[in-house]
C-alpha cells in the first residue's frame, strides 16, 4: 500500500517556488514512464459516421495533441451497438478496430501513451441481460489492445449506465444489483473483474464522478476507491466536487483527498483546473496526474504552454 503525505496550500506553494513545476515533472505509472503529469482527459468528439472512427481526424486530433512521455485518454468509445449515440466511435467490430489502428500508431509514433475509454450510455435491463453487457465490455477491452492502445479508462462518470447502477438517485432496482451500496456498485466491480482478467490489471483504469448527482457521494466514492484495491487496478481518474457555470467555478467544501487516500494505485483528478492549481494539487499530494479537457483542446500544446508560462487560448462554452 502506498504512503501518502500531504501539505498545506501555502506549503505547496513554497515547494513549487523551489522545484520544477510540480504538473511538468516524471511520473511513473505503472509500467509506464510519463514524462509529466498533464493528462489529455476523454473529450467526446462526434463525427464517427456509422459508429466507425475517422482516422484523417483522429490522427489529426490526437497526435496534435501528444508529447513524449504524455497520457491521452480517448473520447468515450461504445462496447456494442446498443450503447452509444449517433456518429460517435465504437471498438466492437473488427471495421472499427481496424479504424482505430492508424490513430493509436499516430500517438505511439510521438512517443505518446494511449487509453481508450470505453462507454456505455446506459439502458433498462433485464437482470439476465446484465452478464452480457459485463461481457460486451470485456470484448471491447480485448479489441482496444488489439488496435494498439495501451490500456483502456472504464467510463463510469457522468449519469451514464455504470454510474446510473453506482447512485441512489437513479438506481431503483430491486434485484442484487440494487438498494444497498455494496449491490449498486456490484455492476462496476462486475465489469473490472471482467476487463482485468482479460487484458491484466496493468493495463486498467477507471473514471468516478462521485460528486454528480449524488446524495451520499463520500460513501459512493470510498466504497469505489476501497473496493477497486483488491483488483489492483492501473488508476482511478475522479471528477472534482465543483462545476463551471457560464464562466464561473463553484467550488465545494467537499475533496477527493478521502478518495485519494483509499486507493492505492495512480490517482489521476480532473475537473475545471488550471496551471496554478494543478501544479498545487500535485505539490500537496493531493493527486498524481491532472486531467485536462477544454483547456487541451483549445491549446493543443498545452504542456508546452505551461512549460513556458506562455498564454492560453480561451476555449468556448
Amino acid at each position: 500500500m502506498f504512503e501518502h503525505t500531504y501539505m498545506t496550500e501555502k506549503e505547496g506553494e513554497k515547494q513549487m517556488g523551489k522545484m520544477q513545476s510540480p504538473l511538468l515533472s516524471p511520473y511513473k505509472m505503472g509500467k509506464f514512464k510519463l514524462a509529466h503529469r498533464v493528462v489529455l482527459a476523454p473529450l467526446s468528439r462526434g463525427g464517427s459516421f456509422g459508429n466507425i472512427p475517422q482516422p484523417h481526424g483522429g490522427i489529426f486530433h490526437y497526435s496534435q495533441r501528444t508529447t513524449k512521455g504524455g497520457l491521452l485518454i480517448s473520447e468515450a468509445t461504445g462496447v456494442s451497438n446498443t450503447a452509444q449515440c449517433r456518429e460517435t466511435p465504437g471498438i466492437w467490430s473488427q471495421n472499427q478496430v481496424e479504424a482505430w489502428k492508424p490513430i493509436v500508431d499516430a500517438v505511439h509514433e510521438k512517443g505518446g501513451i494511449f487509453f481508450c475509454q470505453l462507454w456505455h450510455v446506459g439502458r433498462k435491463l433485464k437482470t439476465e441481460e446484465i452478464p452480457l453487457v459485463v461481457d460486451e465490455f470485456r470484448v471491447a477491452a480485448r479489441n482496444s489492445i488489439e488496435a494498439g492502445f495501451d490500456g483502456v479508462e472504464i467510463h463510469g462518470a457522468y449519469g451514464y449506465l455504470i454510474d446510473q447502477f453506482l447512485k441512489a438517485e437513479t438506481n431503483n432496482r430491486t434485484d442484487q444489483y440494487g438498494g444497498s451500496l455494496e449491490n449498486r456498485c456490484r455492476l462496476a466491480l462486475e465489469i473490472v473483474d471482467a476487463i482485468v482478467k482479460e487484458i491484466g490489471a496493468d493495463k486498467v483504469g477507471i473514471r468516478l464522478s462521485p460528486f454528480s448527482n449524488n446524495s451520499n457521494p463520500n460513501a459512493v466514492g470510498l466504497y469505489m476507491a476501497r473496493s477497486l484495491n483488491a483488483y489492483n487496478i492501473l488508476y482511478c481518474h475522479m471528477i472534482q466536487p465543483r462545476m463551471k457555470y457560464l464562466g464561473k467555478k463553484v467550488d465545494r467544501p467537499q475533496s477527493l483527498v478521502p478518495m485519494r487516500k483509499a486507493f492505492n494505485g495512480t490517482f489521476i483528478s480532473a475537473g475545471e483546473y488550471d496551471m496554478e492549481s494543478g501544479n498545487n494539487a500535485v505539490a500537496t499530494n493531493q493527486t498524481d496526474l491532472v486531467a485536462y479537457g477544454r483547456l487541451f483542446l483549445a491549446n493543443p500544446d498545452l504542456p508546452k504552454r505551461f512549460e513556458l508560462n506562455a498564454p492560453l487560448n480561451k476555449y468556448e462554452f
